[in-house]
């Protein structure tokens, strides 16, 4: 039998190192890689929030009509009807499909962000800001290698 201090000292110390434990490390044991063909660079945007260079995407030059898809999971995300050429050197999209993502405030970088997770996978794909061109005022900054594109047939 747990005598009372010894009980309220290993509950003392769960719940400290709960707080003091960064928030991504918690967060991201409940991601799960589905798809195993990930690169390390997939793996360390998706799983542990890191960005791409700006610029480097191929996806920035897509023009052709379709869904961009969680390169983890598959989850439709994105129509390119939405998508837009913000300069920002990441692809960007007016708005995503509905349910497509769950948010959460990040203060990584000493300033509040709104970043965005795959609802089904619960992987990183980017930040959404409040200066998109179209009539939802946002603008869904992501990370290239999370995303898939598939054309329309």
């Amino acid at each position: 039998m747990l005598s009372k201090r010894r009980t309220l000292k290993i509950l003392g110390i769960s719940l400290i190192s709960i707080i003091l434990l960064p928030y991504k490390y918690l967060y991201s044991a409940t991601k799960k890689i589905i798809n195993p063909n990930l690169t390390k660079a997939q793996k360390d945007i998706m799983f542990n929030e890191g960005t791409e260079r700006p610029f480097t995407s191929e996806l920035l030059k897509e023009k052709r009509e379709g869904f961009y898809h969680c390169a983890n999971c598959g989850a439709k995300l994105f129509s390119s009807n939405s998508k837009f050429d913000s300069g920002t050197g990441w692809p960007s999209f007016s708005e995503a499909l509905p349910g497509a993502f769950k948010t959460k405030v990040d203060y990584s970088f000493g300033m509040k962000r709104i970043e965005y997770h795959c609802a089904n996978c619960g992987v990183h794909h980017g930040h959404v800001f409040l200066d998109g061109p179209s009539a939802t005022g946002k603008r869904f900054c992501n990370n290239g290698l999370c995303l898939i594109f598939i054309p329309k047939n």
